[in-house]
C-alpha cells in the first residue's frame, strides 16, 4: 500500500508526491479541523426568518382543518403557510427524476407536495410551516398550530400492503402496487431449474436503514430579483434546480442552488425534499430570506430511508456445483411516495447485479415496489448493490453447504474468467474488465483463510455462565451433550466470504433515459486560467467528504504539468457551472474526473502551455501564457457521458467471534481486496473503504428503522433506539488492498468507483461469517441486525432444544 506523501510543493512543478497514484495530505482538512468549514447552518443573512414545520403525528389521515390563529399571534411570528396557500399559487407536485418503467408500464407516481394537501401518508409529513424571527419562536408557534385529523387505517410492511383488504394509500395505485419490474429470461430460467439436480433456497430480509450523516439537512433560501437562491446541504445542486424550476414554473436562470461544505451525504442527501420546495416558494412569497436546520429528531421523521427488501431466491446447480440459473422474487417497501430515484434503485439497479461475479447462464428476477405508510425509501450508500450482493452470496454459501464443498472452492468454479472480458451477464450488464479469480485468491491469502481452523483450535476456552441445564425429564443425546452453566466452552468462530460487483459511475445518460429517467447523468467541467497563472477548475460534482479539492487538483496538475497548489477547485454552485449532475453512485472521479481531463486536453489544444513547456527562455513567460502571445485569460470546458457503467469489484473476508454468554459478535479480522481501476489517491480510497465497511457492519449488527404495525409510529426515532457503529464495532485487524491491474477502458483515467465497496460487501461477509460459526450448533442466524439480544435468544433457544432432545 502506498504511504502519504509530504506537503505539496509550490514551485510550479508536479512533484512525485502530488501525481496521480500518490497520497498528498488532503488540502481541505486544514480548513475543517480548524473550524473554518462553511456549512449552511453557519450561514446567516440580514432579515432572515427561521422555519419550523408542523408535522403529522399520524401515519395516515385526512387533514380536516388547520387552525393557526393563536400561533400567528405569538411573539416573532411573521407567517404561517399551508398546502392550500401553495396550491393557490400554482406550486406543482414533486416528481421523481427516475420513475422506472415496469413490466406493466411506468411506475405509478402519486402526487407529493411540499406541504400536505388534505391527506398525510406517513409520520412526520409536513402540513404547515411557521416563519418567525428566531428558531425558538418558530418552534413554539409550530406547537401551537392546531390540526384536526381524521385517522385512517395504517400499513407499514410491503407484505401487509399487498394483502387483500389492506388500506389503500393512493387511488392511483390499487392494491398499493407502484410497479412490477422484470429482468432476465423467465423461460430459460424455468427450464434450467427443471433439469437441475440441486436447488437451494433462501428467504432474506434487507432491513430499512437511516442515513444519519454528521450534518443534518439544512437550507437557506434568499429571494433575488425574479428568482431565488437556495443554499442547501445537498449532493446534487443541479438536480435540485431542475426540480424547483418545474414546481415553481421558473426558468433555470431564476433559480440558483449552492451547496457549500456538506457534512456527509450517503445518498439520502442526493434527492429532492419537500422542504426545499417550501423554502424556495415561501422566500419569494414573503421576499424574506428563510432558514431551516433539521434537528436530529426531525431528521428521523423527514429524511429518506434506504433498503427494506424482502426476497425469496433460488439457485440451481449441477452435480459439480456449477451454477445453472438464479431466480429472485423481491418485495420492496417504497414508503408513502416515489422518491427521486427510489423506484429505479430498488428495481433496475438492484436486479442488474444479481449475476455478481459468477457465470450464471440463466436469470430471472421480479421486483414489486409497494406503497406503505412509512417514509419514502431511496438511495443509501450502495443503493441496490448491497441488496444484490446479499442475495447472491447467501445463495452461494447455501449451495456450498448443500454440496459439502468449501465455500471458496465453489466460488472459484463459477467465477467469470478474465479471459472472457468483456462479458455480457445474464442480468444484462456487460462487464468491461476484471480479474475476479486474481482478486479472490489474493483476498484468501491476505486473510489467511487456510489458517482459520488452526486459529479456532488455538482460541482460548472460557467458562459458560448462562446456558441453562436441560430439563430433568430430558435425556441429553450422547452426540451433543448439553452445555451447563459453569461448563468450559470455546467462543464460536466463523469466517465469511463476500464477492461483489458494483455498477459505478451512474450512467450513461442514454441508459437512464431508456429506463425512464428525466435527467442528464453526464458530468461537466470548466477550466479558467487567469493572466497571473492561477487556475480555477469548476465541476458539477459536489464534495461531501471525499477529498475532491485534493484529488481533482492532482488530476488537473498532472494533465497540465503544474503544481496542485496553483489550482483552485470549485463545486456545488449552479451559477458557476451551468450543467452538472452531482456526486452519488461512486461517479465523481470516473465521470467528473474524466470531464476534467477532457477540459484540460481542450485547453492544451487551444495552445495553452505551462511555464517552461518549450525551449524558449522560461523566465520571459508567465504561467499559463502561450509563447509569443501577451498574457491573457484562457478558458476550456468539456462534458463526459460514459459509454457504459464502470464495474468495480472485490472480495471481502470477515472473521468473527461470538460470545455465547451474551450474543455479542466481535469482528476479529476484516480483509478487503478491491478492483476500483486506477487509483488516484490510495489513502483517500482506503478511508472510503473503512467508512463503507463501518456502515456495512452497522447494518449487519446494529441498525434498523422499526415502525409500529398498528399506528405507523417510528419506534427507532433517536439514537437511543437506532444503533450506529462505534470504534468497538470495527475489526481488530483491518487489511485492505487495491488491485489496479484491470483499469476501466472507457474513460480517460481508467477509474472505477471506490466509495461504496465496503457498504456493499460487509453485510454479506459478516452475516455469512456468523452463519458459519453457528452452523455446527444447528442454530439459524436471525435476520439483520444481529444485535446481541437477538443472537443470544437464538443461541438459548437452540441450547434448550438440544437439551430436551
Amino acid at each position: 500500500m502506498r504511504t502519504p506523501g509530504s506537503v505539496m510543493r509550490t514551485d510550479g512543478a508536479v512533484s512525485p508526491e502530488n501525481r496521480i497514484g500518490a497520497s498528498p495530505l488532503r488540502r481541505e482538512d486544514a480548513r475543517f479541523i480548524s473550524g473554518r468549514g462553511r456549512y449552511v447552518s453557519d450561514m446567516n443573512v440580514p432579515g432572515q426568518l427561521h422555519c419550523a414545520f408542523v408535522r403529522s403525528p399520524h401515519a395516515h389521515a385526512h387533514v380536516l382543518a388547520i387552525d393557526a390563529q393563536a400561533a400567528r399571534a405569538m411573539p416573532g411570528v411573521a407567517a404561517i403557510l399551508d398546502g392550500a396557500a401553495m396550491a393557490a399559487e400554482g406550486v406543482g407536485p414533486m416528481r421523481a427524476l427516475w420513475p422506472v418503467r415496469g413490466a406493466d408500464g411506468p411506475a405509478i407516481e402519486p402526487p407529493r407536495y411540499g406541504l400536505a394537501r388534505g391527506m398525510v401518508h406517513h409520520i412526520g409529513e409536513a402540513v404547515a410551516v411557521v416563519l418567525a424571527a428566531t428558531p425558538a419562536e418558530a418552534e413554539d408557534a409550530a406547537l401551537a398550530v392546531q390540526v384536526q385529523y381524521q385517522p385512517l387505517p395504517v400499513v407499514v410492511s410491503a407484505q401487509a400492503a399487498l394483502r387483500a383488504g389492506a388500506p389503500c394509500l393512493h387511488p392511483q395505485a390499487p392494491g398499493n402496487l407502484c410497479y412490477r419490474y422484470e429482468r432476465g429470461n423467465r423461460a430459460a430460467t424455468e427450464a434450467a431449474f427443471a433439469r437441475a439436480p440441486h436447488v437451494v433456497r433462501v428467504s432474506l430480509i434487507n432491513q430499512r436503514l437511516a442515513g444519519c450523516a454528521l450534518e443534518p439537512r439544512a437550507l437557506l433560501a434568499q429571494p433575488v430579483a425574479d428568482g431565488v437562491t437556495l443554499y442547501a446541504a445537498t449532493q446534487v445542486p443541479h438536480h435540485i434546480r431542475t426540480l424547483l424550476c418545474e414546481q415553481l414554473a421558473l426558468p433555470a436562470a431564476a433559480v440558483r442552488v449552492v451547496a457549500p461544505d456538506v457534512g456527509g451525504g450517503f445518498g439520502y442527501k442526493g434527492k429532492h425534499y419537500p422542504e426545499e420546495t417550501v423554502l424556495a416558494w415561501a422566500a419569494r412569497r414573503l421576499q424574506r430570506p428563510l432558514k431551516w436546520v433539521a434537528s436530529r429528531s426531525e431528521s428521523f421523521l423527514s429524511d429518506l430511508q434506504g433498503r427494506d427488501h424482502v426476497t425469496e431466491a433460488q439457485l440451481a446447480l449441477d452435480d459439480d456445483g456449477v451454477f445453472l440459473a438464479l431466480r429472485a422474487d423481491t418485495l420492496v417497501n417504497l414508503g408513502a411516495y416515489v422518491s427521486s430515484m427510489g423506484s429505479a434503485i430498488s428495481s433496475a439497479v438492484y436486479t442488474s447485479l444479481l449475476s455478481g461475479m459468477y457465470r450464471t447462464p440463466a436469470l430471472f428476477a421480479e421486483v414489486r415496489g409497494v406503497f406503505t405508510n412509512t417514509l419514502p425509501t431511496d438511495a443509501y450508500r450502495g443503493a441496490g448493490r448491497p441488496e444484490a450482493c446479499y442475495v447472491v452470496e447467501q445463495l452461494t454459501d447455501a449451495a456450498a453447504h448443500l454440496l459439502k464443498l468449501d465455500r471458496a472452492e465453489l466460488r472459484r468454479r463459477n467465477l467469470i474468467p478474465a479471459s472472457a472480458m468483456p462479458y455480457a451477464t445474464s442480468a444484462g450488464p456487460v462487464y468491461d474488465s476484471g480479474d475476479f479469480a486474481r482478486v479472490l485468491e489474493r483476498a484468501l491469502v491476505l486473510s489467511d483463510y487456510a489458517g482459520f481452523a488452526a486459529r479456532c483450535a488455538a482460541a482460548p476456552a472460557h467458562t459458560s455462565a448462562v446456558t441453562p441445564p436441560p430439563p430433568a425429564a430430558a435425556a441429553p443425546r450422547a452426540s451433543q451433550p448439553p452445555q451447563r452453566a459453569g461448563a468450559v466452552t470455546r467462543s464460536l468462530r466463523g469466517i465469511g466470504i463476500a464477492c461483489y460487483v458494483e455498477s459505478s459511475g451512474v450512467g450513461p445518460s442514454k441508459f437512464a433515459r431508456a429506463g425512464g429517467a428525466r435527467v442528464d447523468l453526464a458530468e461537466y467541467a470548466s477550466i479558467e486560467v487567469a493572466s497571473d497563472g492561477r487556475i480555477t477548475a469548476t465541476l458539477g460534482t459536489q464534495n461531501h467528504g471525499q477529498g475532491h479539492e485534493t484529488v481533482f487538483a492532482q488530476i488537473l496538475a498532472q494533465q497540465l504539468g503544474v503544481a496542485p497548489a496553483l489550482i483552485d477547485i470549485v463545486e456545488g454552485d449552479t451559477a458557476r457551472i451551468a450543467r452538472g449532475t452531482g456526486t452519488f453512485g461512486s461517479r465523481s472521479i470516473a465521470v467528473g474526473g474524466s470531464a476534467l481531463v477532457l477540459a484540460a486536453r481542450d485547453l492544451i489544444a487551444q495552445g495553452w502551455q505551462p511555464q517552461g513547456a518549450s525551449q524558449a527562455p522560461a523566465q520571459h513567460h508567465t504561467l499559463g501564457q502561450s509563447h509569443g502571445v501577451e498574457p491573457k485569460s484562457w478558458h476550456a470546458s468539456a462534458g463526459f457521458d460514459p459509454a457504459a457503467f464502470a464495474f468495480s469489484n472485490g472480495v471481502h473476508v470477515c472473521e468473527v467471534e461470538i460470545d455465547q454468554d451474551t450474543g455479542a459478535v466481535r469482528v476479529l479480522r476484516y480483509t478487503a481486496v478491491d478492483d476500483a481501476g486506477t487509483i488516484m489517491h490510495p489513502v483517500i480510497v482506503e478511508g472510503q473503504l473503512h467508512g463503507g465497511v463501518a456502515q456495512g457492519l452497522g447494518q449487519a449488527l446494529l441498525e434498523a428503522c422499526v415502525y409500529d404495525p398498528e399506528s405507523g409510529q417510528l419506534l427507532s426515532g433517536s439514537f437511543l433506539d437506532y444503533g450506529l457503529p462505534r470504534a468497538h464495532t470495527m475489526p481488530q485487524q483491518f487489511d485492505v488492498e487495491n488491485d489496479e491491474s484491470q483499469p476501466f477502458s472507457l474513460n480517460p483515467l481508467g477509474a472505477k468507483g471506490a466509495g461504496e465497496a465496503g457498504t456493499i460487501a460487509a453485510p454479506a461477509a459478516l452475516m455469512l461469517a456468523v452463519q458459519h460459526a453457528l452452523r455446527p450448533l444447528g442454530v439459524s442466524a436471525p435476520d439483520m441486525p444481529l444485535t446481541p439480544a437477538r443472537l443470544w435468544a437464538a443461541l438459548q433457544t437452540a441450547a434448550m432444544g438440544r437439551a430436551s432432545g
